[in-house]
């Protein structure tokens, strides 16, 4: 009976030096991803030149979005194609944006700089952007599929996962998102 007890005293002692920093470093990841960043790799050229095909980004968690500014380069979950995307917050809930075939980009009937914005065209259209949704368009606006061609254009708060911060890979493009 001494031998079980023993064994039993060397599996406890084990599983504390051990299971207990594994379990809490497990529960430490989770609670990171959850709660505060997250990274994404990005699959198209919709962000050109901002951001490239497979360009990995980490993510900050968004959990106030009256925080979001127009220009922010956002991460949301679009209902249309059931998967993540990520764009540039163009509209924030009851702007006006106009966006022209010449490319030219009217919020709330001001002409707004887009220096990030290298290939304008694409679809035109007019939102009045609805309380509690946000519209969103990529920097490459001729090569982009983004809220002048869903059915519904508008990305609802609770929609937002989170905000672009660093391009974290490759190496040869780490640095801060603009």
């Amino acid at each position: 009976m001494e031998n079980n007890n023993g064994e039993v005293n060397k599996a406890v002692e084990i599983f504390k030096e051990w299971g207990i920093p594994i379990l809490l470093a497990f529960a430490l990841v989770i609670f990171i991803h959850k709660f505060l960043f997250f990274n994404i790799e990005v699959p198209t050229l919709s962000m050109y030149p901002t951001i490239q095909a497979n360009d990995r980004i980490l993510v900050t968690r968004v959990h106030n979005t009256d925080k979001l500014q127009r220009g922010d380069i956002v991460v949301f979950h679009s209902n249309k194609d059931e998967k993540d995307l990520i764009k540039r917050l163009v509209g924030l809930p009851g702007d006006t944006v106009e966006y022209t075939k010449e490319g030219k980009m009217f919020i709330n009937g001001e002409l707004v700089d887009e220096p990030y914005v290298l290939n304008p065209g694409g679809k035109a259209g007019k939102f009045e952007v609805p309380q509690g949704n946000f519209l969103f368009m990529g920097d490459n606006r001729s090569g982009s599929e983004d809220s002048r061609s869903w059915e519904n254009p508008y990305i609802t708060q609770d929609k937002i996962m989170g905000k672009a911060q660093i391009v974290i890979f490759p190496f040869s493009r780490f640095g801060k998102l603009k």
